[in-house]
């Protein structure tokens, strides 16, 4: 049993028992134990992408990362940027939120120096961006026009790159970027050019891990189950994901429930991965290891 001053919640915190040698008449050769609590994110400062409403996976992820804590800076684009606000207000700390548009070349020195006047560094980012014109999903995927799906890979896959180079000149003392995935190793009913979308963004994840691994950059993916987002709903047909996933998946799997890819996000901007990069974890209750 833990000491009379160990805190209470022990679910929320990381507690670790130091054991001590005493010494002195009378204490010789005993021990006793001093608690004390971490998180997994103390003094980390992380840089989160798209957060629009509580119910987004990067939401999600702010919370808990704040409750491992770390200090935080939120992102937002365009009309969206007024959500992202409103929606940081439900967050225990308001944090800052900061203007980026990923097919705006110029906010990438605006928003790296906009994080360097806040923090000497950043010790990690979470890229949860994407988009799709409606062209691109829902079927008709060679009906898609270039012009459409250039969009598409511009902002779910080429935008990780552009992230990198706003991040990684600050993180002196080297990091993790963390992006959101859906498996792109199959073809997925109606996802059409995200689906491409999403394996390009994963190979740009390879390459980047390659080319930042030198300055002790780690670069990984979070590929999650479906999950009732705002950007989930926008997608055609999604409700053929919700329908089979949880039937199929061997522990099973809650559309409602994000905590589970909140978790294994935050560990890998934490410094329990030190020699993980180049990775794809599935967060989706084993779907992708089975077949029908």
């Amino acid at each position: 049993m833990p000491p009379d001053s160990a805190p209470e919640d022990f679910d929320d915190i990381l507690g670790v028992v130091h054991t001590e040698r005493l010494h002195g008449v009378g204490n010789v050769g005993t021990s006793r134990r001093v608690w004390s609590c971490m998180g997994l994110l103390d003094g980390k400062r992380i840089l989160i992408t798209g957060v629009l409403t509580d119910a987004s996976l990067a939401f999600g992820v702010a919370q808990l990362a704040q409750a491992e804590g770390a200090e935080i800076v939120l992102t937002g684009a365009g009309r969206a940027l007024r959500l992202t606000e409103r929606t940081a207000r439900k967050l225990e700390l308001e944090p800052d939120v900061l203007e980026f548009d990923v097919t705006d070349p110029s906010h990438v020195p605006v928003l790296r120096d906009a994080l360097g006047e806040r923090w000497d560094r950043i010790d990690g980012a979470l890229h949860a961006i994407g988009f799709a014109p409606e062209s691109c999903l829902g079927g008709g995927f060679t009906e898609a026009p270039w012009e459409d799906v250039s969009v598409a890979l511009q902002i779910s896959a080429y935008s990780l790159k552009t992230l990198a180079e706003v991040v990684t000149p600050l993180m002196s003392e080297g990091g993790s970027i963390v992006g959101l995935d859906f498996d792109a190793t199959v073809a997925w009913p109606a996802y059409d050019w995200m689906g491409v979308a999403k394996a390009a963004f994963e190979s740009t994840s390879r390459y980047l891990a390659r080319e930042l691994g030198p300055s002790n950059i780690r670069v990984n993916l979070v590929a999650a189950g479906p999950i009732k987002t705002l950007a989930a709903k926008s997608i055609p047909g999604f409700q053929a994901f919700e329908d089979v996933w949880s039937e199929r998946a061997p522990l099973g799997w809650d559309v409602t429930d994000s905590s589970a890819v909140a978790k294994s996000v935050v560990a890998l901007l934490s410094d329990w991965f030190p020699q993980t990069t180049g990775e794809i974890v599935h967060v989706d209750g084993g779907y992708h290891a089975v077949g029908a």
